[in-house]
This record gives structure tokens, C-alpha cells and sequence, in this order.
């Protein structure tokens, strides 16, 4: 078990079938920020749930999911819920809103690991306003599913009921996260968010995340280690090499496996090369000293 992943299975449950009144009613899972949609984004970052169940009208996404829909169509989050919770097994479930561009695998990861240090019912995020984000959550499924029976049998049926008549009955604990508990309600939100991603100091992370999604390419790599072979192939040799051998570097890690080693490997064996390289062209541009003092003999017949 690595540091990054959660200490036991877990299941997902996304819901994305909300009407988007604010938006106009437009289809909000599927607009894009950063060149990805964003239940893409939320997909993503779940990708090691056991199970991941999207609450809403099947449709293409990034990777496979389990399709569920609420009875009837439009009947709320708690609804929503409980139609995605029959398709759980686990004993701890991830819920999630379908809007949530930067969320991401460490804040799950976050969210899960305080729940299973504790004895609280579940783990929210709190946003920038100290308000509480019960669809950015990790709960006990048995919890969820004794305050879903109760309030059925209460209100004959969870359709319509507003999400805090069943948080409010549980035992929760809080982490303020304004970043990864931002949403988007309105199309200001989704201009915020598209802003965001192109700052310089999240742009690359955020690009190399969404060609690997459209990629199929599950690899954590260095970045760093890439960066600095593309840097000593431009300098070292010349600009147009920079992209290239970076492209051969994955082609020969792909030849070797794959894995994130064979990346490294290929990288320290280019970067080496790139060195040797830039190192002849240094002493070529300083001729040696004649041995004597005479200048060395140029006749065709010499010698």
C-alpha cells in the first residue's frame, strides 16, 4: 500500500442528473473545463473506487461506470442516493456532485482516511465560506442506508426531501478545502474554474492530466524528469530535439514495460546522452594547442 492510495476498497457514488436551472438547463456534466468534461474530471478523480455508480441518464464517459437512475427522474439528491447506494457493497462510500473541476485522488484519499481513523458517520468538505459540502463526502454506507430507511418510512419515500434532512441526523466530521469543494452552479463559476486551470502554476499539471485521460494512460511519471531531458536536448543539441526524443523516451519505456521505472530509466539514459553530446561540442569549439612551435605539417606528401 503506497501513501497515495486508500487503505481499504471503497465505492463511489456520483451524482449527475441535477436540471442545471442555473446553467439555462444546460447539461452540465458535459461542459468542459480544462478540455475535459466535468464528470470526467470527478471520474477521475475516484478512479480507484471498486465500484463508481453515476446517478443519471447513461452517457459516454472516460472510463467504465455503473449507470443508476433515481424514481422517479428529478426526484432529488436523497433519491439520487438511494438508487446509487443498491448498486454499493463497500462499507465506506465516496458521494460526489458531477461539477467539481478540482477535485482530485488526494482529497478522496483525505476524506476516507479520517473517516477510518474515527467513529463519525462521515467526513465533508467545508468551502470557502465555511459551508458544508455533503455531495464532497466519504460516509459509512451502513449509515447511510439506516438514515435513508428512516426517512423513507417517514415520509413515504426520499423523493424531493432536501440532502440535510439526512446529514443533519448524522454524526459528521468537517475538513475546510475551498479548492477541492469549489463547484460549478453558474456559467461565472465555469469561466472561474476555466481561469484557474490556466494560471501558471497549475496549467501543466492540469494539461499532462488531460492527456493522459484522453490517452488511456494510468502512469504517474516525474515530470520533472522529462522536463529537464527536454530542456538538455534544446540546449545541448538543438531545439527541435526537445520534443522528439522526449517522444522516444516514452516509446522505448513503453518497449520496456511501461511502468513508471522504464520511463525513468529511458529519461536518465537520454539525459546522459544529451550531456556526452553537449560536452564534444564544447571542446570542438576550443582547439587544442600545437604540441611544439612549429605549425603541424600540411603537404599533401607529408609524413
Amino acid at each position: 500500500m503506497t501513501k497515495n492510495q486508500p487503505p481499504a476498497a471503497y465505492d463511489a457514488v456520483v451524482l449527475a442528473g441535477g436540471a442545471a436551472r442555473r446553467l439555462g438547463g444546460a447539461d452540465k456534466p458535459a461542459v468542459r473545463v480544462g478540455g475535459r468534461p466535468l464528470l470526467d474530471r470527478v471520474l477521475a478523480a475516484c478512479a480507484d473506487a471498486r465500484t463508481t455508480v453515476v446517478v443519471a441518464g447513461p452517457r459516454p464517459t472516460a472510463r467504465p461506470v455503473t449507470w443508476a437512475r433515481e424514481d422517479p427522474p428529478g426526484g432529488g439528491p436523497l433519491a439520487a442516493l438511494d438508487a446509487g447506494l443498491r448498486h454499493v457493497t463497500a462499507e465506506d462510500v465516496v458521494l460526489l456532485s458531477a461539477d467539481l473541476p478540482f477535485l482530485d485522488g488526494r482529497t478522496v484519499t483525505a476524506l476516507l482516511g479520517t473517516l477510518r481513523r474515527g467513529t463519525a458517520d462521515g467526513v465533508l468538505l467545508t468551502d470557502s465560506d465555511g459551508r458544508d459540502q455533503p455531495l464532497v463526502a466519504a460516509y459509512r454506507t451502513p449509515s447511510l442506508r439506516r438514515e435513508l430507511a428512516a426517512l423513507s418510512a417517514a415520509h413515504g419515500g426520499t423523493a424531493g426531501l432536501p440532502l440535510r434532512r439526512l446529514t443533519g441526523a448524522l454524526d459528521l466530521l468537517r475538513i475546510s478545502d475551498p479548492v477541492a469543494s469549489f463547484d460549478c452552479d453558474t456559467w461565472d463559476d465555469i469561466a472561474t474554474a476555466r481561469a484557474r486551470i490556466r494560471e501558471h502554476g497549475h496549467v501543466l499539471d492540469e494539461w499532462i492530466s488531460a492527456v493522459k485521460d484522453e490517452l488511456g494512460i494510468d502512469l504517474d511519471v516525474d515530470t520533472g524528469v522529462l522536463l529537464d531531458l527536454a530542456r538538455d536536448a534544446a540546449h545541448g543539441v538543438a531545439r527541435p530535439a526537445a520534443p522528439l526524443t522526449t517522444f522516444l523516451v516514452g516509446f522505448a519505456a513503453a518497449r520496456a514495460g511501461g511502468d513508471a521505472d522504464a520511463v525513468a530509466d529511458a529519461a536518465r539514459k537520454a539525459v546522459a546522452l544529451a550531456n556526452r553530446w553537449a560536452e564534444e561540442d564544447t571542446r570542438d569549439a576550443t582547439p587544442a594547442a600545437p604540441s611544439s612551435g612549429t605549425e603541424p605539417e600540411t603537404r599533401t606528401d607529408a609524413g
